[in-house]
């Protein structure tokens, strides 16, 4: 995953590269490991480089969490766009959370990262809203209660979360799971939680 850039950066295209770097260096590491000074030595810039376009290092990671959850956004957006029955619609949101973190390595525990609560990010704290909205008005399209819904958000996620961290450690692909294998029982799995809340 890593990528070691050349020196030479046009205007704003620093900026996106550090982006980049940062978000293979959480994919590897997580987002409490990650420091700027190695994002900048994988950029080939100055550790003072990043300053120039990041106040600080959680500046940094709320860019990085910012352009996840567009991109998980957009994927739950199309992943629902495939179904018109509600169950599958919200199975197919849960098994692209499973394949979005697998194929990036980061989700929504870069978006929610403790330092980024409050009020000081708030295009983040609106794109985290809207994600998390597009997952609960699928849960209230199957669910008879909010707390219900509530209770299918957190297990679906949970599962899909755990299916993709279970690839990504070596469990299920010494299985000889592939990617859309492992999205799709993170599906199924969804529709037995899912029918079994009703």
């Amino acid at each position: 995953m890593t990528s070691h850039m050349s020196r030479g950066y046009h205007h704003g295209e620093l900026r996106a590269a550090l982006v980049r770097a940062a978000r293979e260096l959480i994919a590897e590491r997580g987002a409490a490991e990650f420091s700027v000074a190695e994002v900048a030595r994988r950029c080939g810039v100055s550790s003072a480089a990043p300053y120039r376009h990041f106040t600080d290092r959680n500046a940094l990671l709320a860019a990085v969490a910012l352009s996840v959850a567009h991109e998980l956004h957009d994927e739950v957006t199309a992943a629902t766009a495939r179904h018109t029955d509600p169950a599958r619609r919200l199975a197919g949101a849960a098994a692209a959370y499973t394949r979005y973190l697998i194929r990036h390595g980061t989700g929504l525990p870069t978006v929610f990262a403790g330092p980024l609560r409050g009020d000081r990010f708030p295009e983040l704290r609106t794109a985290g809203r809207e994600l998390t909205d597009e997952y609960l008005s699928l849960c209230f399209a199957v669910s008879p209660s909010a707390e219900r819904a509530l209770l299918l958000l957190e297990q679906l996620l949970t599962q899909a979360h755990g299916y993709a961290t279970f690839y990504l450690d070596g469990v299920l692909s010494m299985q000889g799971y592939d990617l859309d294998v492992v999205a799709a029982k993170s599906a199924e799995a969804a529709l037995t939680i899912i029918n079994g809340s009703r």
